[in-house]
């Protein structure tokens, strides 16, 4: 099938090299040309695993092209993908530029019926926006659709490739026919294309991450009220995750969920909310609690080396919003680390791959460590603020010969608080007795 990708960011790229694996003609168009001059070069924006020997093979199988004629790429498509970027405005709200200046692209080069389909993640009522864009410029006949990611950042190419469903909002049977032949390869397994109405999947993709947001928002609460009852946090969650009712995922206490999706989703639905007249106050208790949840290790952190951190060097593991990724939007190490250096503390980070993002956020404010061990040279305390599998199993020893102090706040309770007792440690972590 002939798929055109408009958008070669994390979602536009993820999707066009998993769609031309699976042997469909994808153009994938974009209007930074120093980026896509990298990808035609298979250099990769952009860390996730998988990604990099994909696009490579596609390209050399010639299935995979990267252009910035936008014109030419949607008339390539039988298929055409809205993929860029919907950036959160000052109010919360998505930001549809973009995507409204993609569906008037569409609409000047309509050679053929297509079916249109916003991939990008946009509140309910978009589909009808771009619709009204592309009817403006052409009587051309097309068919609308939405098809919402779901995918994990570190985990994506899976995601796409074995989904635990594919959401599918159409109106017309042609779009569905041609969307269903579209994601047949990928759900050979019996896993379900759920088709529905177009509002249906717009609200899906929100209320999906939504969900997840208020568990980890959740479990962050149980393990503040875990500390202040003398309870444990892991106790707690194992105790509540084997109910299948619940089950266990998102379900480990943190320093606060970040990255692309989660802050600006929920804040788009509390925006969504209260431009229709609803009342949004569980989705603003859950971004309440996050935002309170991001100062919990500088608080710990503080309140352990007081009366100040002013003077003292903190070493940090971690620096990307999860694992598996270079990815530093809306991360807790950004808070972390801000506050460190305002309260006149110095800043040693290590990150497995997100050391070339840090410099764009901090610069020379911070610096950056080779290995997880150099961070930790001459510090007052180690915080950890990502699960890097590198992280997990350290050589304790040369941890706490490096640090100044034996002090360990872990936002991540990688270790057993018996244990860090037993080898010398101030152990500090999140909803464990004692903390």
């Amino acid at each position: 099938m002939r798929v055109t990708v408009i958008g070669s960011g994390y979602v536009g790229l993820v999707a066009g090299a998993c769609l031309a694996e699976t042997g469909n003609d994808v153009v994938c168009a974009d209007v930074d040309a120093a980026k896509v001059k990298r990808l035609q070069g298979n250099e990769i924006p952009i860390y996730e695993p998988g990604l990099e020997p994909m696009v490579a093979r596609n390209q050399a199988d010639g299935r995979l092209v990267f252009t910035t004629d936008v014109g030419k790429a949607v008339e390539h498509g039988q298929v055409v993908f809205i993929a860029v970027g919907t950036p959160p405005g000052e109010d919360g709200s998505a930001d549809l530029r973009h995507v409204l200046t993609v569906a008037d692209t569409i609409g000047r080069h309509l050679n053929e019926p297509k079916v249109i389909v916003t991939k990008s993640t946009v509140p309910v009522g978009t589909a009808e926006k771009v619709r009204a864009a592309i009817r403006a410029v052409t009587s051309a006949p097309f068919y609308l659709a939405s098809n919402p990611e779901f995918l994990k950042e570190g985990a994506a190419i899976d995601d796409f490739m074995k989904p635990d469903r594919v959401v599918i909002g159409v109106d017309t049977p042609e779009a569905r026919d041609l969307l269903a032949q579209l994601y047949g390869p990928f759900v050979r397994t019996g896993n379900p294309v759920l088709f529905m109405d177009i509002p249906s999947a717009e609200v899906t993709k929100y209320a999906a991450n939504a969900m997840l947001a208020t568990r980890i928002s959740f479990m962050n609460q149980i393990a503040k009220l875990c500390e202040l009852v003398g309870a444990d946090v892991g106790s707690v969650r194992k105790g509540i995750g084997t109910d299948r009712r619940i089950g266990p995922a998102f379900l480990f206490p943190g320093p606060g969920y970040g990255g692309s999706c989660f802050p600006k989703d929920v804040k788009a639905l509390i925006r969504t909310a209260h431009e229709i007249g609803m009342d949004p106050d569980l989705w603003e208790a859950v971004e309440a609690v996050n935002q309170r949840q991001k100062q919990v290790m500088l608080a710990k952190l503080t309140a352990e080396l007081a009366p100040s951190l002013a003077g003292r060097r903190i070493g940090v593991w971690g620096l990307a919003f999860k694992p598996e990724t270079d990815d530093m939007r809306e991360s807790p190490a950004i808070e972390l680390i801000e506050g460190i250096l305002a309260a006149g503390g110095q800043v040693v980070a290590h990150d497995p791959k997100a050391t070339d993002t840090a410099r764009q956020v901090f610069g020379d404010r911070v610096q950056y460590a080779r290995d997880p061990y150099e961070a930790v040279a001459g510090a007052d305390a180690l915080a950890i603020v990502t699960e890097w599998l590198v992280y997990r199993n350290p050589d304790l020893d040369r941890v706490k010969r490096g640090l100044r102090t034996p002090l360990i706040v872990d936002g991540r309770n990688l270790f057993d608080p018996p244990r860090m007792a037993a080898a010398g440690f101030r152990y500090v972590s999140l909803g464990r007795r004692g903390q």
